[in-house]
């Protein structure tokens, strides 16, 4: 199935980040490389990290950047990531689908690790620096499972609920020093996690994987498509652009109505 969207020639128009500095986490892939590609694009200098050092190496290359390879389970090596940036992107996840009885609490915790501890842990470390400048952006890659809960999914959901309410928190504490913290809470992105869903979700469900597409991840939907990773990407831009100021503590769907029905 293809995407269906055609990225416009230039997706950074109206939104001008030379000087600033960004950090994108899981941007090795998907969503994150988009969004590495589009910061950039803007004028922004990013950080690329991702736990795949190939993958980090090639999109750093690739827009000018500087990779990091960087398990983001591992406390100790978040704290090694550069503090001094203007924009943070907490992009970086990894799911699981089995049913609660079933679900490994090993596999439970890297989740959370990755998907709260970590986003915790750099917004921690970067907000001196923000408020310093007087300017910053937080922007939380969440899902709809953030606003939503799906059926074998607990880690990934929980996850997500939880980054919803750390970016509240960093709203507020930012707000005073001219620091805003927003989730993009995009539904079902052509990614390869989302490619690596399918077989599990159609053992889960008893159907096939073609029915897992048309059936359960776009069955809440109602546009009947994929989300491309650039769309997801022309928001979290969007919301560091110059309109976007008086934006905080939101969470943004780009779900094509699947939380509107």
């Amino acid at each position: 199935m293809t995407s269906g969207f055609t990225p416009p020639p230039d997706a950074a128009s109206g939104v001008d980040l030379t000087g600033r500095t960004a950090l994108v986490t899981g941007a090795g892939s998907g969503i994150g490389r988009a969004c590495a590609q589009a910061f950039a694009a803007a004028g922004a200098y990013v950080h690329v990290v991702d736990v795949d050092a190939e993958s980090a190496k090639g999109v750093a290359e690739e827009i000018g950047g500087r990779a990091h390879v960087v398990d983001l389970a591992r406390a100790d090596l978040v704290a090694e990531l550069p503090t001094d940036v203007d924009i943070l992107v907490n992009n970086a996840g990894l799911q699981h689908v089995a049913p609660l009885a079933e679900f490994p609490p090993e596999r439970f915790d890297l989740i959370q690790r990755v998907m709260v501890q970590a986003p915790f842990l750099l917004i921690r470390q970067s907000l001196p620096h923000m408020t310093a400048r007087g300017w910053g952006r937080i922007v939380n890659v969440s899902s709809v499972h953030g606003l939503r809960a799906s059926a074998f999914k607990a880690g990934y959901v929980t996850a997500k609920h939880a980054l919803e309410g750390l970016s509240k928190v960093a709203a507020l504490e930012g707000a005073p020093h001219g620091v805003t913290s927003n989730c993009v809470n995009p539904g079902y992105v052509r990614t390869p996690l989302v490619e690596r869903q399918i077989a599990a979700q159609a053992a889960a469900h008893g159907i096939e994987p073609d029915e897992v597409v048309t059936e359960v991840m776009l069955g809440r939907s109602a546009i009947k498509r994929m989300i491309a990773p650039e769309e997801v990407a022309g928001v979290a831009l969007w919301l560091c652009g110059p309109h976007t100021g008086y934006i905080s503590g939101a969470s943004v769907p780009v779900d094509g109505g699947w939380t509107a029905a």
